[in-house]
């Protein structure tokens, strides 16, 4: 799998390889309520956590206790270093949990990265049309098939 030039660059800067060599480290989840991936770098982990946390205070119920789906779901991400051309061998948990196979369209949304299997994305309700429409775009321009 490869990550996009225009993503890798972003990767790269805030999470350098420790080897010294060009590339970086990225961490792949499985995304919390949608059919495909997140991608991030190692500094967005403090984001994730105060986040998480934040959610798990207001999901105490009368009784006090919390909700621990809430952290279960939103923090399972594999940290995996990637090379100076974005190469990484995608880890098998989270290839199977998107039903990445071939080809996967890669999204950043500011803070992460969404990494969809076309076809999923395509069949999935409330996908932003932006998005919808990209993900068309490249697949055609890269010959690949969708029906």
């Amino acid at each position: 799998m490869a990550i996009p030039n225009a993503l890798r660059h972003t990767l790269a800067a805030n999470a350098p390889r420790a080897d010294g060599k060009d590339g970086g480290t990225v961490i792949i989840a499985a995304h919390e309520d949608q059919p495909c991936l997140i991608a991030y770098d190692p500094a967005y982990i403090a984001e994730l956590k105060r986040e998480l946390n934040e959610r798990v205070a207001l999901s105490r119920g009368a009784d006090g206790k919390i909700d621990h789906n809430i952290k279960r779901g939103g923090a399972n991400g594999e940290a995996v270093p990637f090379d100076g051309s974005g190469r990484f061998i995608m880890p098998g948990f989270p290839r199977f949990y998107a039903n990445i196979g071939a080809h996967a369209f890669f999204w950043g949304t500011l803070d992460y990265i969404e990494i969809w299997d076309p076809k999923t994305l395509l069949s999935t309700p409330g996908i932003a049309p932006q998005m919808v429409a990209a993900c068309r775009y490249y697949c055609q321009d890269k010959g690949v098939p969708l029906d």
